[in-house]
């Protein structure tokens, strides 16, 4: 392996790692919201921040009447395109 191939594999696996982070802090959201977690609580709190800035761009995109539906595919939407963008991208890196 090259020094040139070393360094794509490591910045793909740097990139799948985030890409992945993401996705888990969007789903651990859905699935604290789906489960009624205490919002009043400081780890819950921290999720949901970060949850809504990673989802800015797809949060309240549908308008589902029940809320529970506008969570789940919001927040499921930028995690899968997370995961898809970080998964293809460093699915790039790695070959060259």
């Amino acid at each position: 392996m090259s020094t040139r191939q070393a360094r794509g594999s490591t910045a793909a696996r740097i990139i799948v790692i985030v890409a992945d982070v993401m996705a888990i802090i969007l789903g651990l959201w859905i699935l604290m919201y789906l489960l009624d977690a205490n919002r009043a609580n400081d780890l819950v709190q921290f999720i949901h921040d970060v949850a809504r800035w990673l989802a800015g761009w797809s949060h309240d995109l549908f308008t589902f009447d029940e809320a529970w539906a506008r969570v789940v595919c919001g927040y499921g939407l930028a995690a899968l395109v997370y995961v898809f963008i970080g998964h293809a991208v460093a699915g790039r890196l790695r070959r060259y």
